[in-house]
């Protein structure tokens, strides 16, 4: 018997769509705003404008480290995947970062939909066991100096990292900030870093 290839992806979501929308699950109108929220609303450059503002307001600051959820939603960010959040703050002395090891949970309002390398098995098993390799490999190399503390998410609870913020940007605005952290910054994989200089 000859197998036949895989239907392409758009095809493949489109039957998803239609049997959802015929069996009743969702209507149509329901199903396009959910997509519409996965592709438009939640996004990583809301918990750049998070870091930002914490970055430039000390008060902002202390309510995001306390009530991450609430100083979230202060800014508009709230909503499915985003009901108990929690700030992570790093300091030169402590990096943080986020896995999920048995799925791919992130705080959508902030961080967005997960990207692929977040859900991969190989990260997902080893960040827990060996975050300084994981994180070398992924470009992030921090000195022995730095401890690193790894934060699973869980059905209750979604994590988003605070950066430190990159020296050099006193008197920078919110816009101007914001565009150095970058989603791998909120997942703890990378640092927030100022574009290299010509």
């Amino acid at each position: 018997m000859e197998r036949s290839e895989p239907a392409p992806i758009a095809a493949r979501a489109e039957a998803v769509r239609s049997a959802i929308i015929d069996k009743g699950i969702l209507t149509a109108e329901a199903f396009d705003g959910v997509v519409h929220l996965g592709t438009e609303e939640w996004k990583p450059e809301n918990g750049a404008r998070v870091v930002a503002r914490a970055w430039t307001d000390p008060a902002f600051r202390a309510r995001l480290l306390q009530d991450g959820t609430a100083a979230c939603a202060e800014l508009g960010y709230s909503g499915a995947e985003g009901h108990y959040i929690v700030a992570l703050e790093d300091t030169p002395e402590r990096h943080n970062v986020i896995v999920c090891t048995q799925c791919s949970c992130t705080a959508w309002p902030v961080l967005g939909l997960p990207p692929d390398w977040y859900k991969s098995p190989e990260y997902r098993a080893r960040v827990a066991r060996e975050p300084r390799g994981v994180l070398r490999e992924l470009g992030l190399d921090l000195g022995e100096d730095i401890a690193i503390r790894v934060w699973e998410t869980s059905a209750e609870t979604r994590y988003m990292v605070i950066p430190v913020r990159p020296e050099g940007t006193d008197g920078w605005s919110e816009d101007e900030l914001a565009a150095l952290v970058s989603r791998e910054a909120l997942i703890g994989t990378a640092l927030a870093d100022r574009p290299p200089q010509d």
